[in-house]
């Protein structure tokens, strides 16, 4: 078998089960078991693979018919430009969290400039893999940031991929709830937390309620009850002029400034749209 022929064979069996982008899948999939770049694969498109070679490649095919993520079957995921290993413990970054970093980074680089060689302390409350941390670390080069999670198992994850972008020096992970782990205040809090309501868990494609870890989703009756949280004890754990990011979602744009104004009423609240114009990013400047 040709690595066009196994291309094409992958393709349409991932289109047969509904499987979106079905032919992309079917390059990553291919990719991953040969170690090829995308370049490489398309110049090679006449190269025999080996049986061993399509076996593995249909097996990992089998496994996303059946549900599980591309993300975790490959064991990585491209968020802001950098790749994450990823794996059942922690959830799959999504893009529009980029939004979140990119506003961030905004806040952060200015703030720099007015601390002279003082360093921008930075939390990241429920990092997962820490994707969000790492990657406002490799931007931030002058930012200490602390890293939360409750999952141990997620923190494991956290450290691979810190010690995989050389950030291990930076960013300073940390085992326990919410800010509850921070030794001391911060001057921005960066936080996608957990915001789907407990009755549409079960409403969740399956590829997510079956595979993603529901610590990482379920936000409570209304879906906020842990952003309600966040800005309860924010107020300790904020240096004076201090900033909160959160990713939200956008149906609870509304509820979440008003629980932003009850805890900071003296404060700006501001709501960033994405690229499909939805309320996406809740920020709070103190």
């Amino acid at each position: 078998m040709t690595v066009d022929q196994a291309l094409r064979r992958a393709a349409e069996t991932l289109a047969s089960h509904n499987i979106d982008e079905a032919p992309l899948e079917a390059e990553v999939f291919l990719m991953h078991v040969l170690n090829f770049s995308r370049v490489q694969l398309y110049s090679q498109l006449k190269r025999q693979i080996s049986p061993e070679q399509a076996r593995r490649l249909f097996d990992l095919v089998t496994r996303r018919v059946q549900g599980e993520p591309t993300a975790y079957i490959v064991g990585h995921k491209e968020f802001f430009g950098h790749d994450f290993q990823v794996d059942r413990r922690v959830l799959i970054p999504r893009p529009e969290t980029e939004l979140l970093v990119e506003k961030a980074l905004v806040c952060g680089r200015d703030r720099l400039s007015s601390l002279e060689n003082m360093p921008l302390i930075t939390a990241d409350i429920g990092t997962g893999c820490a994707a969000i941390a790492i990657s406002l670390a490799l931007e931030l080069t002058g930012a200490k940031i602390y890293a939360t999670d409750i999952s141990l198992e997620a923190l494991e994850v956290a450290k691979v991929n810190c010690e995989k972008h050389g950030v291990a020096g930076q960013v300073h992970l940390l085992w326990g709830d919410m800010l509850d782990p921070l030794p001391e205040p911060v001057h921005l809090i960066v936080a996608n937390l957990p915001y789907v309501k407990d009755v549409e868990i079960e409403q969740l494609p399956p590829e997510i309620r079956g595979f993603e870890p529901r610590i990482a989703l379920a936000g409570g009756a209304d879906g906020l009850d842990k952003v309600r949280r966040l800005l309860a004890e924010a107020k300790g754990k904020l240096r004076s002029g201090g900033s909160i990011f959160m990713e939200i979602d956008p149906r609870q744009s509304q509820d979440v400034v008003e629980l932003a104004k009850i805890c900071f009423p003296t404060s700006e609240v501001h709501l960033e749209k994405d690229l499909s114009d939805l309320d996406r990013v809740a920020t709070v400047e103190t």
